[in-house]
């Protein structure tokens, strides 16, 4: 049935049953070192979900009620209506990184989008274009520094172009929940970085938290992109926004931030920065 879009969020009658919805697309990438695909298994996904639980659950101390601690997995109600992009060790066959993707059309099988239970997407729901959700991103530590996310980007870059998506979103945390600790980086981000307002989306008031937190005459700049994850300078590089207040979530041990990036952005940032073009 047709998904009706309140408050921000999507929603469907009657309840969708929790089956994969999603056709997996052969977006198979071989390099010297990794094999990039979607999940076709349930063991595939399960492989995913076992490295989230590494790096989530024992490394950032996260939690949920649908986390099974016993098998090592982390998991929610999404995840039988995403696509999971997994990066593969050649020499291991160990999964080293993960991606969870939701297309529009899945959300409203789902009910929503797992962002709205942290952002008002109101905004973005409005613009009427093909939307895509992006999370549970993560690499294993023995692959971080090197050319896995690069990898894994490139298989991204393909599945938004097969599925022709004009804005990627999602929530990209930082570990901790002390805000003064986080101040400095957070404030970079809104006075920097802040999406125009037709993309907007702000914080869920439950547990908005203020961004603009340190005079810009005030701020060390240099220092508080220091303190910004890898993963989100990697978004603002290539275009990518913040949404309207950081999300402080207790249950991850994380504050959120929504970033928002507009692929026809996103490609001209990306011709000038990996093809040395001035467009």
């Amino acid at each position: 049935m047709p998904a009706l879009q309140t408050g921000g969020q999507i929603r469907i009658t009657p309840k969708p049953s929790a089956e994969k919805v999603t056709q997996v697309t052969m977006i198979e990438a071989v390099s010297a070192e990794f094999d990039v695909r979607l999940a076709r298994t349930a063991q595939d996904r399960e492989a995913s979900q076992r490295l989230r639980y590494q790096v989530f659950v024992e490394e950032l101390g996260g939690d949920g009620p649908l986390v099974d601690h016993a098998a090592g997995l982390e998991r929610d109600m999404f995840d039988p209506f995403c696509d999971h992009l997994l990066l593969v060790d050649r020499k291991s066959d160990r999964v080293a990184g993960v991606y969870r993707l939701l297309l529009a059309e899945n959300a409203a099988r789902a009910g929503r989008f797992y962002t709205s239970s942290e952002y008002d997407l109101a905004p973005l729901l409005a613009t009427g274009q093909r939307l895509l959700e992006l999370g549970r991103s993560c690499l294993h530590p023995d692959f971080r520094g090197g050319t896995a996310m690069y990898h894994m980007w490139s298989a991204l870059a393909r599945y938004v172009s097969e599925h022709k998506v004009d804005i990627l979103f999602g929530v990209a945390s930082f570990h901790g929940t002390d805000i003064t600790k986080l101040a400095a980086p957070l404030s970079l981000l809104h006075q920097r970085h802040l999406a125009p307002v037709e993309l907007r989306v702000r914080a869920l008031d439950k547990s908005f938290q203020n961004m603009d937190l340190v005079e810009k005459d005030h701020l060390d700049t240099k220092s508080a992109m220091v303190q910004i994850p890898s993963l989100i300078k990697a978004y603002l590089r290539l275009g990518g926004y913040v949404g309207e207040g950081a999300f402080v979530d207790h249950r991850f041990n994380t504050t959120d931030v929504c970033l928002i990036m507009e692929t026809a952005r996103m490609s001209k940032r990306q011709a000038r920065i990996y093809g040395g073009t001035s467009a």
